[in-house]
């Protein structure tokens, strides 16, 4: 049974292997070259590159040198779904448009057997080539994660669990669009479409509610640097601000317009805006996530998406179980 589900879908395997050994080499190439900037590691410089002028300088040249390939790899976010949805789509779709489940599940192996067989070992594949991919894509990531912390989009949806969760989700979507549309390509579209329209809410609704922000607060200071103003007060540069702005004294947040009264309330009196603010006892607030809840949110969202993707495997068994499709 093994070698015969490897005759089916070797075409897909060999195709998203190669495809994958050649991104992988790509980025230990430049990897091993942005690495190369810190001598004695990123993580060294966590958190005193404002102090450290080699640090700042490697940071820079990491920006200048490889920013480009970090923004490159921000849309690699559908590699995982692309692996589920290119497995998943045929498992089923593939027997029912070439006939050949009426051959396959009327010989001695039973129906059910036959599925648990193919879904396990094609969702073994999938697990496996996106932990790789996200396994290399982590590595190269490293010294941005250093200075830009995990928490933003280009990082939690590549890194982690949550790829391995993706690619599961839209291999499960694929099989059971199979199932129903007993088309390939349309399946694959499904998964795809199913995969966007679930991904945009969860990220920008679901993902900041996972728990409770946290709220800093500090006033503004009347002899500090000009840029203070805009000054996001939070406990760290890897944690995820959620919103920032002003408050009054008594903790009431300024509206933006409120704000830019007050500043041209200061630009009226010729007066400096950092010391109108402190006068009038002005604070900025900063609502966030610590950086150290990054593996927590992890969780919880792969769980969702792993959640879903056995409840449609479900569905595909049933389906299979009842009739014959």
């Amino acid at each position: 049974m093994t070698w015969l589900i490897w005759r089916q879908h070797r075409t897909e395997v060999c195709v998203l292997g190669l495809l994958l050994a050649v991104f992988g080499v790509t980025l230990l190439v430049l990897g091993t070259q942005a690495h190369a900037l810190f001598p004695g590691g990123s993580a060294r410089c966590a958190g005193e590159a404002g102090l450290s002028d080699a640090c700042t300088t490697s940071f820079r040249r990491l920006d200048e040198e490889y920013g480009f390939v970090e923004n490159l790899l921000a849309a690699f976010y559908l590699v995982p779904v692309l692996i589920g949805a290119f497995l998943g789509a045929p498992l089923l779709a593939r027997e029912l448009e070439e006939g050949t489940w009426q051959l396959a599940w009327t010989q001695g192996v039973p129906r059910m057997r036959w599925l648990a067989a193919k879904l396990t070992a094609l969702a073994g594949v999938t697990v496996v080539l996106t932990g790789m991919f996200t396994a290399v894509l982590t590595w190269f990531r490293q010294p941005f994660d250093t200075w830009e912390g995990r928490f933003q989009y280009d990082a939690f949806d590549l890194e982690g669990l949550v790829p391995v969760a993706y690619a599961l989700f839209a291999f499960a979507v694929a099989t059971a669009a199979g199932a129903i549309l007993r088309r390939s390509l349309p399946a694959f579209g499904v998964a795809f479409g199913a995969f966007l329209a679930t991904r945009m809410p969860v990220a920008l609704l679901a993902r900041p509610a996972y728990a409770t922000p946290l709220t800093a607060m500090e006033p503004v200071g009347a002899d500090g640097p000009a840029d203070q103003v805009g000054h996001r007060p939070v406990s760290g540069f890897a944690d995820w601000t959620i919103e920032h702005g002003y408050a009054d004294a008594t903790g009431r947040r300024l509206s933006s317009s409120e704000y830019y009264e007050l500043k041209d309330a200061a630009d009226r009196a010729g007066a400096d805006l950092l010391q109108l603010l402190h006068a009038r006892g002005i604070q900025q607030f900063g609502v966030y996530h610590p950086a150290d809840r990054f593996w927590r949110f992890q969780l919880i969202e792969a769980a969702l998406f792993v959640t879903v993707a056995v409840a449609l495997i479900g569905v595909v068994v049933w389906r299979v179980r009842r009739r014959m499709i």
